[in-house]
């Protein structure tokens, strides 16, 4: 087991991608801390990780509330006597083209996908400093990062600069043992990715620019958030790893190349 005696956190943790990334934490021996805003799918979530073995803790969080980020990195020492690894993978959406965005929206979007990997990570380094073992720092960035939508313009721009964040807290933390890096995933299979596969035309246009023409899965992305959170990923840091079948390297439908 890669990670057996370590500790995770792992934010929006309750369904999706997060959720995917806990299971795949366990699995590897790792103890989870997940978080989320619904208490009630956080302890499904436990539940459901733990059903074959392993150690979980769910811990209500909003990662744009200082406070309760701080709270949220107590209790996991507290309960479990350190953390080792935090994945940032909470976020947040919302489609509206540049002229319609409000500043709510902007705001909303803004300070849950970026100002919360923020305020995880510099918590979790703050206790990893001070542990004086180092630790891991994965960061859930986007396709989006660097492909234009014009519905999706808070969103994207949130995970361009997450992109870059990860970048300068990989230079402020290696000195302390501290690797940094972030995932991009592209068309993944969550509960919002098959309601859009119900739309069979949206889902062929999906497939269509995508060259492995397929969905990825949860799974898929757990297990590169495992490779990113020990040792085999030594001397990699700083850098988001796109994990989309190909869709930010082809400029056309399949058909059309």
């Amino acid at each position: 087991m890669k990670l057996k005696g370590k500790v995770a956190v792992v934010t929006g943790a309750t369904k999706g991608i997060g959720l995917a990334c806990a299971k795949e934490y366990i699995k590897e021996g790792a103890k989870v801390v997940l978080t989320g805003r619904s208490r009630d799918l956080g302890e499904a979530a436990v539940e459901n990780i733990t059903r074959d073995g392993g150690e979980a803790l769910f811990v209500p969080c909003d990662v744009a509330n200082s406070t309760q980020v701080n709270a949220l990195i107590e209790r996991t020492v507290e309960h479990f006597g350190k953390i080792d690894i935090m994945l940032s993978n909470a976020g947040t959406n919302g489609k509206a083209e540049f002229l319609d965005v409000t500043e709510e929206d902007w705001d909303r979007i803004i300070d849950t996908n970026l100002k919360g990997i923020f305020l995880c990570g510099q918590a979790a380094a703050r206790q990893m400093v001070k542990q004086g073992h180092g630790g891991y720092i994965i960061n859930m960035s986007s396709v989006m990062a660097v492909l234009g939508l014009k519905n999706q313009v808070a969103y994207s721009a949130s995970k361009g600069g997450i992109n870059q964040l990860t970048k300068v807290m990989a230079l402020g933390l290696i000195d302390y043992g501290i690797r940094v890096n972030a995932i991009g995933p592209g068309p993944i299979m969550t509960e919002l990715m098959q309601r859009v596969a119900d739309d069979e035309t949206v889902m062929n246009a999906i497939l269509r620019r995508t060259p492995e023409g397929r969905i990825g899965t949860g799974e898929e992305v757990g297990r590169l958030a495992v490779f990113l959170s020990c040792e085999d990923c030594g001397f990699i840091m700083g850098q988001t790893i796109y994990q989309d079948g190909g869709r930010i390297i082809q400029s056309f439908d399949r058909e059309n190349v």
